[in-house]
């Protein structure tokens, strides 16, 4: 038995010993090499995602401004602050005050590429304040209370900027976008200070310059064809001011310097605007 079982293992070692020597044809080594680079071609085309779990919004490729277009708007913000806004202010009483702060800027821009224009503002600040009479009273248990009455101020500001706007066409059609611009101001201008009546009142004038890099993102929609509405929040940037106080005869009496970095959402500083795009020959 034993004798079988060696014969057998040994025909069946002989069998695999002459497989092992017939040579390997050469179309079977040529179609599995090819198989190999066709394999490695996929993994390397294979998306780092699954098709079905992806989402390309080609949000670039939507147009909103086009190349060559030239831009006209104007821009502006109307804001009031009276006694009825104060009312959360429980240690102040007999409020009498009332603020109006007006702004108006007109601006061309001109779009050197797809979504990206350059352009150039002027602007008109007007502010106006008037306190007729305002207490503080800490109550029974503090002496601290004083009244202040008769003062106003008054402020005329003109501006001067350079602004560049991105623009992210959010539709497929190119109905609504959004604004990311970048701002470089110059402001300057006057402001005059009062307090007192009659022959006892005193004025005080003030010179001011300032030089921003503002940021201001927004959107726009267009109601027509060929006019759009932009709505633009100031969020800060980097900014230097600079006030100069004269007396009636208008010899400087002070100075005050002051920068500063700073980011918020500033309500006082929404503009809303209509824009036109005028030749605009290479939309399709």
């Amino acid at each position: 038995m034993k004798r079988i079982i060696l014969l057998l293992l040994a025909a069946q070692f002989t069998t695999m010993v002459a497989r092992a020597e017939e040579p390997i044809a050469t179309s079977d080594v040529k179609d599995t090499a090819e198989t190999i680079a066709s394999e490695e071609a996929d993994v390397k085309r294979a998306p780092f995602l699954p098709t079905s779990r992806r989402v390309d919004r080609n949000i670039n490729k939507n147009k909103f401004v086009y190349k060559n277009e030239f831009m006209f708007g104007i821009a502006a913000s109307y804001g009031t602050l009276d006694a009825s806004d104060a009312d959360i202010m429980l240690l102040l009483d007999n409020i009498d005050f009332g603020l109006r702060r007006t702004q108006v800027m007109p601006y061309v821009a001109y779009a050197y590429r797809d979504n990206c224009s350059v352009g150039l503002r002027f602007g008109y600040e007007y502010l106006k304040g008037d306190l007729g009479n305002i207490d503080l009273a800490l109550g029974s248990t503090s002496d601290l209370a004083f009244s202040l009455s008769d003062i106003g101020i008054k402020s005329e500001n003109f501006a001067w900027s350079l602004f560049h706007r991105n623009y992210i066409g959010l539709d497929r059609r190119g109905i609504v976008g959004a604004i990311l611009e970048t701002e470089l101001q110059v402001k300057t201008g006057t402001s005059s200070f009062y307090m007192g009546s009659g022959e006892d009142i005193n004025y005080a004038r003030n010179k001011n310059f300032a030089a921003r890099l503002n940021f201001n993102p927004g959107i726009a929609v267009y109601v027509f064809p060929e006019v759009c509405v932009t709505v633009t929040v100031g969020i800060g940037g980097l900014k230097y001011n600079q006030v100069r106080q004269q007396d009636v005869y208008g010899v400087e009496t002070g100075r005050r310097d002051h920068s500063a970095l700073k980011f918020k959402f500033n309500i006082a500083d929404i503009q809303i605007g209509i824009v036109a795009h005028l030749w605009n020959k290479n939309k399709n």
